[in-house]
């Protein structure tokens, strides 16, 4: 299970990362609101744990911009903030728990569990499987974060998975170098920008045998398009 932290308490997110993984969980961490949405995207998270009061973008403004971008990941708000009414300002702007600070870890993990087994047991809309989007085969699988190739999974480095799913996220765009290496070395600051080149490299050989493209265009990043015969 993954979880994906967004705390601005350097003390509590350190206190809380190590307990979840010392409980088996793996946990991905961000600081600032701002660079929230796009570490959402990146690491494909199975419960998010929110809060509010964050530096460059409040916490129920990600929230709210993340479910208009379709992102329906579980959210358990996390907040010093404990009165009714904000409990239910985090509830409307679409958090599916919310836990006032202080609270007992144990019951914030019997709370994740809970929203997990939850989501796992809810019907597609209209009973359909939710169509990801994919070039020439590609596809990232938005439970598992998993890249495929024609239904099989690809063996793929963490980083050059990132990578992937990124551009699969934006099919026939480029998407910028330096956003992308702030996807990929999401957990690595002070990466040269050059490393995301080698990302590149070793992706683009792995997809050579598939009829797909990496492409670099210059001053603008890197793009996956279905190779034309």
């Amino acid at each position: 299970m993954k979880l994906l932290l967004i705390e601005d308490d350097a003390a509590m997110r350190m206190t809380l990362a190590r307990s979840f993984e010392r409980r088996g969980l793996q946990v991905v961490s961000c600081e600032d609101g701002a660079r929230a949405l796009d570490r959402w995207q990146a690491c494909v998270p199975d419960v998010v744990l929110l809060d509010l009061s964050l530096p460059g973008l409040d916490g129920l403004e990600v929230l709210t911009q993340a479910r208009r971008s379709g992102l329906s990941t579980p959210v358990i708000v996390l907040t010093a903030r404990g009165t009714v009414g904000d409990r239910v300002l985090g509830l409307n702007s679409g958090a599916d728990d919310y836990l006032p600070k202080p609270f007992d870890l144990d019951e914030l993990e019997a709370r994740v569990r809970a929203l997990v087994r939850r989501d796992a047991a809810r019907p597609a809309p209209d009973g359909l499987e939710p169509r990801p989007s994919g070039v020439g085969g590609l596809w990232a699988d938005g439970s598992s974060g998993a890249v495929l190739l024609d239904g099989r999974p690809l063996e793929l480095t963490p980083r050059e998975a990132a990578m992937a799913r990124a551009l699969l996220a934006r099919p026939g765009q480029a998407v910028a170098k330096d956003r992308l290496s702030a996807l990929v070395f999401a957990d690595e600051p002070g990466v040269q920008p050059e490393a995301i080149e080698v990302v590149a490299y070793r992706l683009r050989r792995k997809l050579a045998a598939a009829p797909i493209d990496l492409v670099t265009l210059r001053g603008l990043g890197y793009l996956l398009k279905a190779r034309t015969a």
